[in-house]
């Protein structure tokens, strides 16, 4: 993280080694400078679905705006959500994944980029569905605007599974989370500034990893928030693309086992 690289969006700051998926898909980056000009919180999720036939082959394309929970970049951070744009496009070949990453009016970090790439994949495969005629297209709305971490990658990466299924992810749903190799829904940090922030911007359904981050501590549920503790990928998909309960949850403590 450079001071030359613009303001920030921490979605989960850590260190560790990543292992790069580059077989049969391919990345593109380029470093955009840019001023800040806002955060913006768009209070719904539009969606539509293109179809362009050509001869007997048809090329099935969508569109989503999704919400992402993340926190400032400041000495005392404030949970936040902002919008990434996302286009799904089911190709008539079958020469692999495509992850492309527009790099203006903002962009991603690389972390959070090979973070995407690795949730599409394991979510994928979990779901025992082939990637290799998708294409993804990923764009941060928002100018001078980079976001940095891994924990936008579940609900990026189940978005792109419900937009493979012919779904749309209901307006008023979020997650945060990783994805792990074996189809899990891996620990993220600052949770308790997330699900404020999430229910500022009228989400009312956050799913968050059943494992908690030893930082979090103890937190309790705000008033009218439906709150889902999800271990797997495959549980996550049904929580986000099921009818929401009558009754939300509300006043539920979460404790370290």
């Amino acid at each position: 993280m450079g001071s030359g690289e613009g303001p920030s969006l921490a979605l989960l700051e850590e260190s560790g080694t990543f292992v790069y998926v580059r077989k049969r898909y391919k990345t593109y980056i380029e470093s955009v400078p840019g001023p800040f000009l806002a955060v913006l919180c768009i209070t719904c999720v539009a969606s539509f679905l293109l179809m362009a036939t050509d001869g007997h082959a048809q090329t099935i394309a969508r569109e989503q705006l999704v919400p992402i929970l993340g926190i400032t970049m400041e000495r005392e951070p404030i949970g936040t959500v902002v919008y990434v744009a996302l286009s799904f496009q089911k190709r008539n070949d079958r020469t692999g994944l495509m992850v492309n990453f527009r790099s203006k009016p903002g962009r991603f970090s690389r972390m959070a980029q090979t973070s995407i790439e690795q949730a599409i994949l394991r979510a994928a495969y979990s779901m025992h569905l082939s990637p290799d005629s998708w294409t993804v297209m990923l764009t941060v709305p928002h100018e001078g605007l980079t976001i940095y971490g891994e924990s936008l990658s579940a609900m990026v990466g189940l978005t792109v599974m419900a937009m493979a299924n012919g779904k749309a992810i209901a307006a008023d749903r979020v997650m945060t989370g990783t994805v792990t190799p074996d189809g899990r829904i891996g620990p993220v940090g600052s949770v308790p500034l997330k699900v404020i922030a999430a229910r500022e911007a009228h989400l009312r359904r956050v799913l968050v990893p059943s494992e908690q981050d030893p930082a979090d501590s103890d937190w309790r549920t705000p008033f009218l928030m439906h709150i889902s503790p999800v271990d797997s990928v495959n549980e996550a998909y049904t929580a986000l693309t099921e009818p929401l309960p009558t009754r939300p949850t509300s006043g539920l403590t979460f404790t370290q086992p």
